[in-house]
């Protein structure tokens, strides 16, 4: 998911809508906006599908206000339907407020168990839900306070914004797996999951939220607040390596930059003798140029990607992602025929994508496909909100290298080793790399309750 917030700017909406339009790389299965007037009613609209197809006839002229948060959904089957697009919003005799959430919880189950015990009842299965019962369950204090012990009770990778009538507080959880931003426009404040978002809203990159911060805008301006002194810089690798636009600055460091470098860092590990090298659009574009470079073999335009056709990767279930490789790309016969082809890709998850293409470019003529891969093997499950299902459905956790090259059917197969995937990072000296060590930087809740 995406998340957006803007404060303090005239016609809020509107430039949260163009923000969450540089974000919908994020999620493609729903989006929605909630605003505050100037007289602290709420307004908000939510939709399944593209933000091109949920506001199409003036919504936006009904979302006045001066502030108000946005987001676009990521696509899992587990918790898809309008009831789980956000924001979301509560009523409560101490305020109303709004809620937007990315990421995942790893103790969401516990925490659950333990709401219903006391009496809530959810309407969702999201985790800003969970958040919005811990903050309205110790509601007789300070509003800053009540956020501070409710993201003190839960784990994992996350970020939240969180709007009042008067203020929004933007979350990044303690281990700063998932990115957040912050941005300044014509006297107000922006608060974005990336900063590409900014670009289109003409606003000024002012700084990264930093692990473990809650930060406040209001009329007093920008205020920060440590929700805990436990903070740890593990970006989550695969940010860098596919989520994020190559146009965004995470943590200091520049999207299309890493890529670059890690395509470099490939071709020194992964050497291969060959006519040309060929990206997979669009994530992997700038890896395959970091390759090329390296290697002084040609870049080619060998694929072309079709307009209009979202990501495959976060289509909800696996029949929609192999319709979705067929729709998506389509080689360019008159360049691949009869060359031996170096086939870069940002990462192989269930490795379906990567066999297809594998067989539109042999049928395309290519007489050879090297695959080279700019992320390790990816082994384990993600637990922060990628959603790469169970580990029986990943290609690499229970293949060797030759196997997993023979099921996608390529002439060869290299991986980028996790210590070149650790040093193309400028920013963070130390991402998240789980899913592709097993090393997890937060304690697996329902993995403990399982073996006790």
């Amino acid at each position: 998911m995406g998340v957006l917030a803007v404060y303090g700017v005239r016609s809020a909406s509107t430039y949260i809508y163009y923000g969450l339009h540089n974000l919908q790389h994020r999620g493609q299965e729903g989006g929605g906006i909630i605003t505050f007037d100037e007289d602290g009613k709420s307004h908000r609209y939510r939709g399944q599908g593209l933000l091109s197809e949920i506001f199409t006839n003036g919504e936006l002229n009904h979302l006045p206000g001066t502030m108000g948060i946005g987001s676009v959904k990521y696509a899992n089957a587990a918790k898809g339907g309008l009831d789980n697009v956000e924001p979301l919003f509560f009523h409560h005799q101490t305020g109303d407020f709004a809620i937007a959430g990315e990421g995942n919880l790893v103790n969401a189950k516990q925490v659950s168990e333990y709401l219903e015990r006391h009496g809530s009842i959810f309407q969702t299965h999201t985790d800003s839900e969970l958040l919005a019962h811990l903050i309205k369950k110790n509601g007789k204090e300070d509003r800053i306070q009540r956020i501070v012990k409710a993201l003190n009770m839960v784990e994992g990778g996350f970020t939240f914004v969180i709007m009042t009538k008067n203020r929004i507080y933007a979350c990044r959880d303690k281990y700063g797996i998932k990115p957040l931003c912050i941005g300044r426009m014509d006297g107000g404040y922006v608060v974005s999951s990336e900063s590409c978002a900014f670009e289109i809203m003409g606003a000024e990159f002012i700084r990264d939220v930093t692990p473990g911060e809650i930060v406040t805008l209001d009329h007093h301006g920008i205020r920060s607040t440590l929700y805990s002194q436990f903070n740890r810089h593990r970006m989550c690798a695969m940010e860098y390596i596919y989520f994020a636009r190559p146009d965004s600055d995470i943590d200091g460091c520049n999207v299309h930059a890493y890529r670059k470098e890690a395509g470099r860092r490939l071709y020194r590990e992964c050497p291969v003798e060959a006519d040309m090298v060929v990206g997979v659009p669009e994530s992997s574009l700038s890896a395959a140029m970091g390759y090329a470079e390296e290697s002084g073999i040609p870049y080619e335009m060998g694929l072309v990607k079709h307009k209009y056709v979202g990501r495959t990767f976060i289509q909800p279930v696996q029949s929609l992602r192999e319709l979705g490789v067929k729709m998506k790309l389509s080689p360019v016969r008159s360049i691949v025929k009869g060359k031996r082809i170096v086939l870069v890709d940002d990462s192989i998850v269930r490795g379906t994508t990567s066999l297809k293409i594998v067989k539109l470019l042999r049928e395309a003529g290519a007489t050879e496909v090297h695959v080279r891969i700019a992320s390790p093997m990816m082994r384990f499950t993600c637990h922060y909100g990628v959603d790469t299902s169970t580990p029986e459905e990943l290609l690499c956790s229970h293949r060797s290298l030759e196997e997993a090259r023979q099921a996608i059917g390529a002439d060869s197969l290299g991986y980028l080793s996790p210590e070149s995937t650790r040093d193309s990072c400028f920013g963070c000296a130390d991402p998240c790399q789980a899913c592709f060590t097993g090393e997890y930087p937060t304690l697996l809740y329902d993995e403990l309750v399982e073996n006790e």
